[in-house]
């Protein structure tokens, strides 16, 4: 039993060293800063459920997993990591932009600042939208950025928080057949209870591009 006790002891007393030696690994300290996009300015995404991620690999170390950075609604996202030199890559088929794996290199040290320029397929500019009773109103520029690429639909959205997209919200109306330029559409919202009992209510629309997983977004419009 003594034998038996002593190993116990040696077992536990190893096990608190080990735990000693994580514990006394030192935590990233530095932080990378930055936001996605169009001739300098920030891209409108869908910021819940980490959909849109990109993709770091340190210099030297390409073939290692990447380390995921999600990037919120309004196009910015921030790391915590260790000083040294990074690559910032977009995910392969991920988000509403042509898939050419656009690529930043970062040397990063204490805090530093990126922007990541993509292409997206569409922009929305001057949008504006309202309740009026049961309609949801909105009109709306869809600007063509990639002559090749085609609408497949567009989303009218309601939400009772600022984060609306096509997976958060109140209220979603799907609509296809939609072409670039001035738009203006609606939407009967009389059987939304949630809409209707909200006591906060956002508003905002998307963009989705044929072959793309991921829509582009108009800045969201607080309407009560």
């Amino acid at each position: 039993m003594k034998i038996i006790s002593n190993i116990f002891s040696l077992v536990l007393l190893l096990a608190l060293f080990a735990s000693c030696g994580k514990d006394n690994y030192e935590a990233p300290e530095s932080t990378l800063m930055g936001t996605v996009t169009y001739q300098g300015k920030a891209l409108q995404l869908r910021g819940t459920g980490e959909a849109v991620q990109l993709q770091l690999y340190q210099d030297g170390y390409e073939l290692d997993d990447p380390i995921s950075v999600y990037v919120g609604q309004d196009g910015k996202f921030a790391a915590k990591l260790f000083d040294g030199e990074y690559k910032l890559i977009t995910r392969d088929g991920n988000g509403p932009w042509v898939n050419t794996r656009d690529t930043v290199v970062v040397n990063l040290k204490g805090t530093t600042e990126v922007q990541l320029e993509v292409t997206p397929y569409f922009l929305i500019s001057n949008a504006q939208m309202s309740v009026s009773g049961t309609t949801m109103n909105a009109s709306f520029t869809i600007d063509q950025i990639v002559s090749s690429a085609s609408i497949n639909k567009v989303y009218l959205l309601l939400s009772k928080t600022q984060f609306a997209d096509d997976v958060n919200n109140l209220f979603r109306k799907d609509i296809t057949g939609v072409e670039p330029g001035a738009v203006t559409l609606s939407a009967d919202i009389t059987n939304s209870e949630d809409v209707a009992n909200a006591k906060a209510l956002y508003a905002r629309v998307g963009v989705l591009a044929k072959g793309a997983d991921q829509a582009i977004y108009s800045e969201v419009v607080r309407l009560r």
